[in-house]
């Protein structure tokens, strides 16, 4: 993993932000600062209508760049994605979404930096091998920790699978559920619980795709809950990514 990620203090119109001094090094889950609508283009709110003028004073929403009258855009919300060191102006939308993104930052990323162990096997092998796999500081990179070791740029990774086990009545089924991150991805439904990931992912320089496949351990039940928990923080970080990827 590069040591490079030194982060510097950058004012922009919409506040300060702590972002990393290159680009390479941001986070795969971030979001690019949205261009504001230009003052000219927006006479009226654009969530209520109301006429702007010296009394109703225009602001923009930082996350979407749309303006609005204070009283639709009055939320200051924190603002991770953008590296916002201070809670933002937001829009009633935005807020709303900004709001959801919060328990990811503040529960899911620590259960994918903590890790889980899992069995492991790489492509077509039979063989799987227990390994500790954690995101890392930088959210940059899984990496697995075993006899072997692994780090997968998480950039380079193409469709995530999460095996899931579902309850019906009288009836016990193991299906999946995926999430290409070339298209939306898929939500699972009903009573379920994770149990294991498939990986396809790229190795720079390469063009070919490596498939890895990550399986809870039946013999731990006190890890299988810990698994299940990293496996749902990670299905959660999949729809960011691909968010962060659509920009």
């Amino acid at each position: 993993m590069s040591g490079g990620d030194a982060k510097k203090l950058v004012r922009s119109p919409s506040g300060l932000r702590m972002v990393p001094e290159h680009r390479a090094a941001r986070s795969p889950f971030g979001l690019d600062e949205p261009p504001w609508v230009p003052d000219k283009e927006c006479p009226r709110c654009m969530q209520c209508d109301t006429k702007f003028d010296f009394i109703t004073r225009k602001h923009h929403c930082r996350r979407c760049g749309k303006c609005f009258c204070d009283k639709c855009c009055s939320k200051k919300v924190p603002l991770p994605r953008m590296c916002f060191v201070d809670p933002v102006r937001q829009c009633a939308e935005c807020a709303l979404v900004s709001q959801k993104e919060t328990e990811f930052y503040d529960k899911q990323l620590k259960v994918l930096m903590n890790g889980a162990t899992f069995f492991v096997t790489l492509g077509t092998s039979d063989k799987s091998e227990l390994m500790v796999c954690r995101l890392s500081n930088n959210q940059r990179y899984l990496v697995l920790d075993g006899d072997s070791h692994y780090e997968i740029e998480i950039v380079q990774i193409s469709t995530v699978q999460i095996l899931t086990e579902g309850f019906t009545p009288g009836e016990k089924d193991i299906h999946t559920y995926t999430s290409l991150l070339e298209s939306p991805p898929v939500t699972e439904g009903g009573n379920t619980r994770a149990v294991g990931m498939i990986l396809q992912y790229k190795v720079p320089g390469s063009e070919e795709v490596t498939q890895m496949k990550f399986t809870a351990g039946e013999d731990f039940s006190c890890n299988k809950k810990l698994s299940a928990a990293w496996l749902a923080a990670m299905h959660k970080a999949t729809k960011l990514l691909y968010e962060s990827r659509d920009q």
